[in-house]
């Protein structure tokens, strides 16, 4: 899998994973397991959804 994000969109899902996830907790949800998917993303360099969007926050080498 080719990295599509950049480290400021990585952070940015980071935290929003860890305030759902958060939040689910302290509401007593299970709605906070939601939190994964953003936390997945960001430790994984990739998201599935800008493949067709054509999208890429990474920063290009130029070489």
């Amino acid at each position: 899998m080719e990295k599509n994000m950049g480290e400021s969109d990585r952070i940015f899902r980071l935290a929003a994973g860890l305030a759902i996830i958060i939040i689910g907790l302290v509401a007593k949800s299970w709605w906070g397991i939601i939190g994964i998917v953003p936390l997945a993303t960001a430790a994984l360099g990739h998201c599935p959804a800008y493949l067709p969007l054509g999208m890429n926050t990474c920063k290009l080498d130029k070489k």
